[in-house]
């Protein structure tokens, strides 16, 4: 499956509260769909992920898709860590590393 790879808020345009378009496609490889989901930790208020993952077709009552759940919730730790490293020289997105590792240690609608 072709993945993103590099889906955080730096790489997503917002035109008045709605999702616009997508860029940096500098990562785009085949791999887990879970790493893209982890976007939701990331953006989203913990009653809206179950949201986006049934729009794209998910359904968390089913074990392969709870795996998937459980992956994208540690792979935004995994990137919120990452991103928060990189902080430590002066980038902007170390706010939301701190958020995202924050939200997804909290988990989400479980």
């Amino acid at each position: 499956m072709w993945i993103h790879g590099d889906l955080h808020p730096a790489n997503l345009l917002i035109d008045h509260g709605t999702l616009s378009a997508v860029i940096d496609f500098g990562d785009m490889s085949s791999g887990d769909p879970a790493t893209d989901f982890a976007v939701m930790w990331m953006l989203l208020p913990s009653e809206h992920r179950q949201t986006l993952f049934a729009a794209a077709g998910r359904n968390r009552s089913n074990p392969a898709d709870e795996q998937m759940w459980h992956r994208a919730r540690g792979w935004a730790l995994s990137i919120g860590v990452a991103v928060v490293a990189l902080g430590q020289h002066g980038n902007p997105l170390a706010e939301v590393g701190k958020k995202t590792i924050a939200c997804a240690l909290a988990g989400g609608p479980e």
